[in-house]
């Protein structure tokens, strides 16, 4: 109901193009709150259609990207050191990148069926459909456990550890996630390539 305010605004600038002005402006709104709306829904079908085609890809980009990582062992040197104010932003693209957020939404939507969920699953599905406050709850104690954990082991190395001793007897993480994401990817996409028989 936005044309009343496009005449407005043609009679208050005493001209027709305000009035268009402010109808392409009531437009463009427009169309972006239904596209809010309907992309996300419009995603998650392409994504139940694609569904096997995006595992198989995914599958064998996880492993060669682990492979990739064997080879090329050098580490890239802009995430040595990482300035603070940079430092949510990275964590925040981390997190998207590796699907922290995105493993909750086949359990918030409901997606998951009840036989297939273990215990765990099921109490994470009813306290974040239980209200908003309590899934930005649930959000806030995963992130306070996180960084409990890994602040305590940042601290114990950095106060007792010491550098020398991570650079001595420090194994190699990126060897071990590299190999990791290739035994993933082959196991999932041995999964995928059974269940399409």
């Amino acid at each position: 109901m936005g044309w009343p305010l496009a005449v407005s605004a043609g009679l208050m600038d005493k001209s027709p193009r305000a009035l268009f002005r402010a109808l392409w402006a009531l437009s463009a709104g427009h169309l972006l709150a239904t596209l809010l709306v309907l992309l996300p829904f419009a995603f998650l079908l392409v994504l139940a259609e694609w569904q096997r085609a995006i595992q198989i890809s995914a599958s064998l980009l996880v492993i060669g990207f682990g492979v990739y990582r064997l080879i090329v062992r050098r580490h890239p040197r802009a995430l040595a050191r990482i300035p603070p104010t940079q430092l949510a932003v990275w964590s925040f693209a981390v997190a998207i990148a590796h699907g922290a957020a995105l493993m909750l939404v086949p359990i918030y939507l409901g997606l998951c069926q009840a036989f297939d969920l273990d215990a765990g699953h099921e109490a994470a599905g009813a306290l974040m459909k239980a209200s908003l406050a309590m899934a930005v709850l649930v959000s806030l104690v995963h992130v306070a456990a996180m960084i409990g954990a890994g602040g305590s082991l940042a601290w114990l190395v950095y106060r007792y550890l010491g550098l020398r001793f991570v650079a001595r007897s420090w194994f190699n993480l990126d060897a071990i996630w590299a190999a990791s994401l290739v035994l993933v990817g082959a196991v999932a996409l041995g999964f995928n390539l059974a269940s399409w028989r």
